[in-house]
């Protein structure tokens, strides 16, 4: 009995960003505790190339893939709606989506930085919303929101990126006290390096791979599977006790002092 405090079998998750990086790696590792998951990213082709790789790996497991680009409030809304068309409300819910933005505060453009926000705040806010009668229809249930150290702590050249994480924190913070009494836990994680397509070319300049190795006290760069680990845990029984807490995965940057 005590092991299916550690499974996810029967529940349903909605991952969003799950075609590449850390949300398909999130998407895999909740399949691999049982859980079923619908997928939804931007890109239709990278979107269902993810889920027929899912699929070979985990042919019981139900696994469905919807196009959407979540900054766009009509695709939102048609994404939840395919989700409620399942049958089956919600269990879990994800949201994995981010946009990157680095450069000098005074050289960014207005479209550039409200981009960010729609992406990764805001679509983060409504999806909260438009989940919620389907979390709620269920007893016990989870959202985790993917955030980042640079929403704890300043990270040079990302003040657009800060403020747009620092946000979805505080989000999950409230949304954890007002939908409790619902049975529905709000928790995010905070990485760092984190090596994914978004992030691989910074990562391929030597001086900065060598900047943020020093800044890392574990002296590597981290796997989405770490993440995703983190994530899963959060949506797990065994973590029934824990809402409203942001844990970073981000190999002790945030408590390197001198």
């Amino acid at each position: 009995m005590s092991n299916l405090r550690w499974r996810l079998d029967g529940q349903l998750a909605l991952v969003t960003g799950a075609s590449a990086g850390i949300g398909l790696a999130t998407a895999r590792e909740l399949l691999s505790l049982g859980c079923d998951v619908l997928l939804a990213a931007r890109d239709a082709d990278t979107l269902e190339a993810a889920r027929d790789e899912l699929t070979d790996q985990f042919p019981e497991r139900l696994i469905e893939g919807f196009a959407a680009d979540v900054s766009i409030d009509e695709e939102r809304r048609a994404l939840l709606d395919w989700v409620e068309d399942q049958g089956e409300g919600l269990h879990i819910l994800v949201n994995a989506v981010g946009a990157t933005l680095i450069g000098e505060t005074l050289e960014l453009g207005e479209d550039e930085w409200r981009d960010v926000f729609e992406t990764s705040l805001f679509s983060a806010f409504e999806l909260c919303r438009y989940a919620q009668p389907l979390l709620a229809g269920h007893p016990a249930t989870s959202i985790v929101n993917v955030g980042a150290v640079s929403g704890l702590a300043s990270i040079r050249g990302a003040t657009v990126e800060g403020m747009a994480k620092a946000a979805l924190h505080q989000m999950t913070r409230s949304l954890a006290a007002e939908w409790a009494e619902a049975g529905i836990r709000v928790n995010a994680v905070a990485p760092w390096a984190i090596l994914t397509p978004r992030t691989a070319a910074a990562l391929a300049d030597t001086d900065h791979y060598e900047q943020v190795l020093a800044r890392t006290p574990l002296q590597r760069i981290g796997e989405p599977e770490e993440v995703a680990a983190a994530i899963a845990f959060l949506c797990l029984p065994a973590a029934s006790y824990i809402t409203g807490e942001c844990i970073a995965v981000d190999g002790g940057f945030g408590r390197f002092g001198f």
